[in-house]
């Protein structure tokens, strides 16, 4: 009874929807604009998800640990909900400038967008980011005002900034409230009625494009998909055709057959095939890293291929990088492993093998920012249970040594020379939103890190759009903290990579306990050496723990000591037992103290914690 059941719920989610009936569109907004919580309201609205659930689970779709720990989205996910005769597939995508590859990979696999804004901030920096990737997928864009419950909301000025910024009608903006069910069903209907159906004809040859896979320790890499052209089902032979197309990578499977197949609501309900418009995931028994990339086109073996593989993606480039080195040396297969693990699910991850004098073996990681290096060590330690210790954060620089042409990429600054350098660090291009009241504030700010104002201009009555051009440098260590702190947490900011400059730049070391310590090395510009150098130690001094004896703590420029501090020892009280008589008994007990500690001090070791690495980030301001 129950294998018929299941036979017919399969028959039926099989059943193709006529593709006049489909809607795939993706979420876009700024961070806090209540997208999530969007989302979870059209899931329950449409009955995707039974309301006791969402009760039980606010942000839904957000089912990471960490996610839902910090309240953010890092994963973008896909739910397929029914209104009527219609199939509307969901895509929520981050708001974080850090993951904003999600949002472009899922805007390919869509036709349109919901642009959310928050009724009481108005349109925000990365709002604007985010539109930019959507319009160059040529998605049709929805514009949804939210949080109008709010006793701050500003529905006309949030119009106004839609127009005037995003260059978009808002006169028939959708008005919701996530969080008390305001508008929903409008925001539905809207969907159906001004976003377009997708394309596709289910006679051509097979052409579906991977957005987006994940490992799973029994079914190897999952793949979610969107087929454009032709119909996939169960146990079809398909090749991926980047790999078809490349006489590289030999050793690697060119055909794989489909073992499972279905459809995301947002759990995976399987069936037998997907046609023209449907997202859905795929298994093929793919087991190893990297063997079906996300922008790949999956097509059918043989005379049924398609000739031409679907556009990908640019490929990200890393901004931030550090090394990450496991606490137990014996633990460096287990993080590359893990490393491989997580570069399935984000391939704006990168790495390579590393080695430091102070922290051992491990491996240079890229990441788009310092938020996406916080959550990949996080998930390494909490998914892998691995104990690790990342070096302080730095960006690539092109370096030209004396007596040579070339210019060398690097991104760790421990193994720039010292000496006659000629150094190139990477400038972006910072535009910040804020409130007229905060502009001096935040313009004293961008001129403090070497800040070149490029533009400035009113929107509207009381906001202003400041743009920048900036050292990527001071861009990805706390520079979005210090516009919150200085700004009341009303400002925005975006940024986009401009190219390398050439400036005065030096490495600077840092020595602890006499001996340098390569993972905190890092590179300043000439005119804040001194002051870099004696902020850093002292920073320095604070986080590093008190020793049995005295541990200095200096900054080394051109091999030159710049700034110095000293962490004081513990002292114990050798004399306590003496209870007068001769002085030269506490004399003769304080000297051997003293000449115990300096051999302590000769062969002692100072374990550096990871605070000390991530308190050059911190603030100066």
């Amino acid at each position: 009874m129950l294998q018929n059941t299941w036979r017919r719920y399969l028959s039926t989610a099989s059943r193709p929807v006529a593709m006049e009936a489909l809607r795939n569109l993706i979420i876009i907004a700024h961070i806090d604009s209540g997208k999530s919580t969007l989302s979870d309201r059209l899931l329950q609205i449409t009955g995707t998800v039974p309301a006791e659930q969402l009760q039980d689970r606010t942000q839904f779709l957000d089912s990471n640990p960490i996610e839902r720990q910090r309240q953010i989205t890092i994963k973008a996910r896909a739910a397929r909900m029914k209104w009527g005769h219609h199939r509307i597939t969901l895509i929520d995508c981050p708001g974080h400038h850090d993951f904003s590859r999600q949002v472009s990979q899922s805007a390919g696999a869509v036709e349109g967008a919901l642009l959310v804004v928050d009724a009481s901030k108005g349109v925000q920096a990365q709002t604007l980011s985010s539109v930019e990737l959507a319009l160059e997928a040529g998605l049709e864009l929805l514009p949804v005002i939210n949080k109008i419950d709010l006793p701050t909301a500003d529905i006309d000025n949030a119009r106004d900034q839609i127009e005037h910024l995003v260059g978009l009608d808002a006169s028939d903006a959708i008005l919701t409230s996530a969080k008390q069910g305001i508008g929903i069903e409008q925001l539905l209907n809207a969907v159906v009625a001004r976003l377009p159906a997708p394309q596709g004809s289910p006679h051509k040859p097979l052409q579906a494009l991977v957005f987006d896979s994940y490992y799973d320790s029994y079914r190897g890499v999952v793949l979610f998909v969107r087929v454009v052209n032709g119909v996939v089902r169960r146990a079809d032979r398909i090749t991926p055709m980047s790999l078809a197309e490349s006489k590289e990578h030999l050793d690697r499977p060119t055909e794989y057959v489909v073992d499972s197949i279905g459809f995301l609501e947002p759990h995976e309900v399987p069936c037998n095939q997907l046609h023209p418009g449907e997202i859905g995931y795929l298994t093929a028994a793919i087991k190893r890293v990297g063997d079906v990339p996300v922008g790949d086109t999956l097509t059918h073996c043989g005379d049924d291929a398609a000739e031409q593989a679907l556009p990908g993606y640019e490929p990200s480039r890393a901004v931030v990088f550090c090394g990450l080195f496991p606490t137990d040396s014996s633990d460096i297969t287990s993080l590359h492993v893990a490393l491989q693990k997580l570069q399935l699910q984000d391939g704006s991850i990168t790495f390579e093998p590393d080695s430091s004098a102070a922290m051992g073996t491990g491996f240079r990681c890229g990441f788009l920012g310092l938020l996406h290096m916080a959550v990949t060590q996080e998930r390494l330690e909490t998914e892998f249970g691995l104990d690790l210790v990342a070096s302080t954060p730095s960006v690539s620089y092109m370096i030209q040594t004396q007596g040579s042409d070339e210019w060398t990429l690097v991104s760790n600054p421990s193994v720039i020379p010292h000496g006659h350098v000629k150094i190139q660090e990477p400038y972006a291009r910072v535009e910040i939103i804020c409130n007229q009241d905060h502009v001096g504030a935040l313009m004293d700010l961008a001129q403090s890190r070497r800040g070149d104002l490029k533009d400035q201009r009113y929107i509207g009555l009381d906001r202003v759009k400041l743009v920048y051009s900036l050292p990527l440098a001071e861009l990805v260590t706390d520079f979005h903290d210090a516009i919150k702190s200085r700004s009341a947490g009303f400002a925005s900011m975006n940024y986009e990579i401009e190219g390398m400059r050439q400036n005065r730049l030096k490495r600077m070391d840092i020595h602890v306990a006499g001996e340098q310590v390569d993972g905190l090395s890092t590179v300043v510009h000439e005119d804040s050496a001194f002051s870099d150098g004696r902020w850093i130690v002292k920073k320095l001094k604070d986080v590093i723990p008190r020793q049995m004896f005295k541990v200095s703590v200096q900054a080394v420029l051109g091999g030159k000591i710049i700034a110095s501090e000293h962490i004081s020892p513990f002292r114990k009280d050798v004399t306590a037992k003496c209870y007068g008589g001769d002085a030269n008994r506490k004399k003769k007990l304080l000297k051997k103290q003293a000449e115990g500690k300096k051999r302590m001090k000769s062969i002692g070791r100072v374990t550096i914690p990871q605070e000390a690495f991530l308190a050059i980030l911190s603030g100066k301001d």
